[in-house]
């Protein structure tokens, strides 16, 4: 029923739904010499009135998503699905010696908690927004526009909404930079994404279609919400001074935790944002003990980040059951550009694991600044790609700045 609602509703609207041809005609006029067709259909019907916003969290709905639709074993037929970006762009080095650096492109994304209510307004003058989020709705059959744009801003931060909203969001950023400088697609040697974020990289190259993507997205960021609600836990951002220890902070927690009864605690580095700045996540009882004694532990600017769950650490384990299967329904494309793994901190080289890191990356640390040293190290002299921070609002360049101030001067935030 899904695979043909899908599909009657996409091939309804002509050559402007296959795929989004609005957003490859940066490909087609560029690359192909004008040859693009833009169709002139238009929906028959208003999408965003029909899903109405879901107005509580109701954990048994929840439950029977994981069990049974998290899989959508009905979206069988691929040949409906594409990529909305350019599909004949030559993967290119980003060291590569023949190539002047500042003529290549370099895009990065980022990941939960950044979208505010509201941020959206500013991309739907672009032409294709709009047409995102109501491809978007149908697959997931959540309005996630309204969402963004009237709030609440509680519901909008829960991350069985706030993934697939981020994916999205972020892609809508891209419609700016297809209209103002379709140029960037074209030179575009490589690609990362924090987090969640991964996901906007994967759609970006190619390796998964907008569909696949989302669908991956609105899994993944439920999955995770179940997995955080089994017990109390949470994340804390921290910087570390020479004194501190950070490994021994977090065995001391583990074992307060342990002696007041909590089996089997957890708390550990979940993401190495630069070389002094981390954040810890595990249970809440093991950061209320860091926070409580950070002056003896040498921390520095210790703040709680505004999230329910231990993200990137074994407390997310409950959530690998349902990605994992979902994942089977999904096809692995050859990239255009290269895409870096956060599990890894290295781009993917063998397609065959991209699956098992995107399983992988839900249980263990986050590698943004080993992402962020491999993709700008470069021989002393050479200049630096041009970097797109898509639609963090600044906070991407703010972490480049932190690891590689010079090619931070490149960075452009859309």
């Amino acid at each position: 029923m899904f695979q043909q609602l899908l599909f009657k509703k996409i091939f309804s609207y002509g050559p402007k739904y296959y795929w989004l041809n609005r957003i490859n005609q940066i490909s087609n006029d560029s690359i192909k010499d004008g040859n693009n067709k833009d169709g002139n259909c238009e929906p028959k019907t208003n999408v965003f009135e029909k899903v109405p916003l879901q107005n509580s969290y109701n954990k048994q709905e929840v439950l029977h998503l994981l069990e049974e639709a998290a899989t959508f074993e009905d979206a069988k037929d691929k040949n409906w699905m594409t990529t909305p970006y350019p599909k004949d762009i030559s993967i290119k080095k980003e060291t590569e010696p023949s190539i002047n650096p500042k003529t290549t492109s370099i895009l990065l994304f980022p990941g939960q908690g950044t979208i505010k209510v509201g941020m959206i307004k500013k991309y739907l003058r672009y032409s294709g927004t709009k047409e995102l989020f109501e491809i978007a709705n149908e697959i997931i059959n959540y309005n996630l526009l309204k969402l963004c744009l009237d709030g609440a801003q509680e519901k909008l931060n829960r991350t069985e909404f706030n993934q697939a909203a981020t994916v999205v969001s972020s892609l809508a950023a891209l419609e700016k930079i297809k209209e103002e400088k379709p140029h960037v697609f074209e030179s575009c040697v490589a690609t990362a994404g924090y987090s969640v974020g991964e996901i906007t990289a994967l759609i970006l190259s190619g390796i998964l279609t907008f569909e696949d993507g989302i669908r991956l997205a609105w899994t993944r960021g439920k999955a995770m919400q179940y997995a955080a609600d089994k017990v109390p836990q949470g994340m804390l951002s921290i910087i570390c001074t020479p004194k501190t220890k950070l490994s021994q902070v977090c065995q001391e927690a583990k074992n307060w935790a342990m002696n007041i009864g909590i089996e089997k605690p957890i708390c550990r580095i979940a993401i190495f944002l630069c070389t002094e700045r981390k954040i810890i996540a595990g249970n809440i009882e093991a950061l209320e003990y860091i926070e409580k004694n950070k002056t003896e532990f040498n921390l520095e600017n210790v703040s709680r980040l505004p999230v329910s769950g231990a993200f990137h650490t074994p407390l997310m384990e409950p959530a690998l059951k349902s990605v994992s299967e979902m994942l089977k329904s999904i096809t692995i494309n050859e990239p255009r550009c290269k895409v870096y793994s956060n599990y890894k901190g290295y781009p993917y080289s063998n397609l065959r694991y991209v699956k098992k890191y995107i399983l992988k990356q839900i249980v263990s640390p986050v590698k943004w600044e080993q992402c962020l040293q491999n993709i700008y190290n470069r021989p002393k002299g050479t200049s630096f790609p041009e970097t797109y921070d898509i639609g963090s609002e600044g906070r991407m360049r703010t972490i480049l700045k932190l690891i590689n101030a010079k090619a931070s001067r490149s960075c452009t935030v859309i």
